[in-house]
């Protein structure tokens, strides 16, 4: 069974094609919806940034100094340890690690793949190294079918259809006309002669001149995308500022950042209703990361096509977060944040009174971030795919999850912010401290949460 991924629905058919014909069906509903709202036109701007809220109309930023480490000692990270004990939790560790690793593994040989256990297994971590933890991501997602007889045939289609998506959508029409005519060519439509080759060009029409202003014109759509670009390429400059691997200046890395600039700017073309938001660079990083680690050279070979088909997926489990339009509707992240204030008063009344009440703190000041970026801005690199092997895992969906872990953050700094007026919690929990990653999970999973709360998320 495919973890469920609520708000928008993807059909059978885009699921197992991870695109549809367009992909503009991604956000299928959309228009319908605006519509009901009282709006059948979305005025998008381009490369909205998700800013960390300032409220009172002042740069609290240009208030708080530097990120603060002192936060609750029992769930801190130990500064000194014991040698010898620390040899000892490593030798478990890794004792752990093998026998998840060899029960996934046994999991993936499996002629049908239940992909309940490998939720089971995989919500406590995906070990490093290898392929696994790119497979199970692709499993969790629903790119790949249970089935791994049909994962050549699955994943070939879906190939076929990125690299055609993108001679359509990314090429300058140039290129793409001279493409054409040396197809053309290729099928014996051209003649050697220059002067039939002189009344070609002449016969460009007006719409596909480069100064062409229509809006039909292919110039006129490939100009269109240019300030998106642009800052498309600005967001990847300071992704991950301090891995090479994104933001370096090394071959790999601009390789990289090229690649995921061709997914981010693909997505914006097909999904013109949610376009591109400041953000979603960091929403992409982890799963291209992933991907571009396989140890399968086949798979890392078409790492930028299964990149962009699971970004395409895991957008649709948090798109509405995006879409401004809907901020303030039943899918919108108003009352996302809603739900997690509900979730800490069910499970902590005393902390979620004194942040409701007496500090007086909005979640909308620090969980926005948290919730539409998906963790990535709070953690580092490493901690974020741990995160994510419990996010994608959970059978009642991501957000579900999401959610409980968000609700887990403030619990494990309970202290902190118990102590602390406006400023003080605004400062930690816009900077959130460094704190054991396990035990953050472990509080999330046996959290209580309420079945009316679990069929609204």
């Amino acid at each position: 069974m495919v973890p469920k991924f609520s708000k928008l629905k993807v059909s059978e058919k885009a699921r197992k094609l991870v695109f549809p014909e367009m992909l503009g069906s991604l956000v299928v509903g959309r228009e319908e919806r605006n519509y009901i709202m009282g709006s059948d036109k979305r005025d998008e701007s381009t490369g909205e940034e998700l800013r960390t809220f300032e409220p009172h109309g002042f740069a609290l930023k240009h208030m708080i100094k530097d990120q603060t480490n002192d936060f609750d000692e029992e769930l801190s990270v130990p500064q000194k340890t014991n040698r010898s004990l620390g040899a000892i939790v490593h030798a478990c560790i890794n004792d752990d690690d093998d026998e998840k690793r060899s029960d996934l593994e046994y999991e993936l040989s499996e002629k049908e793949i239940t992909l309940e256990k490998l939720q089971r297994v995989a919500s406590s971590g995906i070990p490093n190294g290898g392929s696994l933890r790119a497979i199970i991501w692709k499993l969790l997602l629903g790119y790949l079918p249970t089935s791994p007889d049909l994962w050549e045939k699955e994943l070939t289609e879906s190939r076929l259809k990125y690299a055609k998506l993108k001679d359509e959508l990314l090429l300058n029409p140039s290129e793409l006309s001279r493409r054409k005519d040396k197809s053309l060519r290729f099928l014996g439509h051209d003649t050697n002669s220059k002067v039939s080759e002189a009344l070609e060009r002449y016969n460009i029409s007006k719409e596909d001149h480069p100064l062409s202003l229509g809006k039909t014109s292919i110039w006129h759509q490939y100009f269109e995308f240019t300030e998106i670009s642009d800052q498309i390429d600005r967001d990847l400059q300071r992704t991950h500022p301090d891995l090479e691997f994104f933001s370096g200046d090394s071959p790999l890395s601009r390789k990289n950042r090229e690649s995921m600039r061709n997914i981010l700017l693909l997505f914006a073309k097909l999904n013109p209703a949610i376009s591109y938001v400041q953000g979603m660079n960091e929403v992409l990083a982890p799963l291209y990361y992933v991907f571009s680690t396989d140890s399968d050279e086949h798979n890392t070979e078409d790492l930028e096509a299964d990149t962009f088909s699971c970004f395409v997926i895991l957008m649709s489990s948090c798109v509405d977060h995006f879409c401004q339009q809907l901020d303030s509707s039943s899918v919108g992240i108003h009352s996302t944040l809603s739900n997690l204030s509900k979730l800490l008063k069910t499970n902590d009344e005393e902390l979620w009174h004194h942040l409701e009440y007496k500090s007086k703190v909005d979640p909308q000041f620090y969980a926005f971030r948290w919730i539409t970026l998906l963790l990535t801005q709070e953690f580092r690199l490493h901690h974020i795919l741990r995160i994510w092997d419990t996010l994608l895992s959970n059978p009642f969906g991501l957000q579900e999850m999401l959610l409980r872990i968000c609700c887990a953050m403030l619990m494990c700094v309970k202290s902190k912010l118990l102590s602390g007026d406006f400023v003080d919690n605004l400062k930690l929990l816009q900077h959130f401290p460094e704190l054991d990653v396990e035990r953050l999970l472990q509080i999330a999973q046996s959290m209580t949460i309420d079945t009316s709360f679990l069929s609204a998320v």
